[in-house]
């Protein structure tokens, strides 16, 4: 089974996208979009406090009359942030993502981020092994 660590080796060398705690959620609504990602890291001092994604903005501004313009984002953020360590399989990752609804794993080694895992990336990565697999049987099959 494949771990974190060679699932962010293989993966295209892009630092997990950041903001602080007192943008505006249009700021980092910006950074969404510029960079075509569903969810940024909230970051102070060089640790994690906060996840803004999507679904917060829908949640919390859109929803409840807020404006992004004039909103921080450190009151509407996910501060209940879940992780995974570079050690942990594809498969811990996915159960946590399907047990808790959600999209995003920050990946954190010695308290330091180092990545950010997508249910996009554990899919494709699933795929990935599953086509290994299915290749290995097909040979061994017409090789018998």
């Amino acid at each position: 089974m494949q771990t974190v660590r060679q699932l962010l080796a293989s993966k295209s060398k892009r630092d997990p996208i950041t903001v602080g705690p007192d943008v505006t959620v249009y700021q980092a609504l910006q950074a969404l979009a510029e960079h075509d990602i569903g969810a940024v890291l909230v970051v102070e001092n060089d640790a994690v406090v906060g996840i803004f994604s999507e679904r917060d903005y829908a949640r919390r501004i859109v929803l409840q009359g807020r404006t992004s313009a004039s909103t921080p984002v450190c009151s509407i953020m996910t501060s209940r942030v879940l992780y995974v360590g570079p050690d942990n399989t594809l498969d811990d990752c996915m159960a946590l993502m399907t047990e808790q609804r959600i999209r995003h794993l920050p990946v954190l080694e010695d308290a330091r981020l180092i990545g950010l895992l997508s249910i996009g990336d554990l899919v494709r990565a699933t795929i990935d092994e599953q086509k290994v697999v299915i290749d290995h049987l097909v040979h061994y099959i017409q090789g018998a």
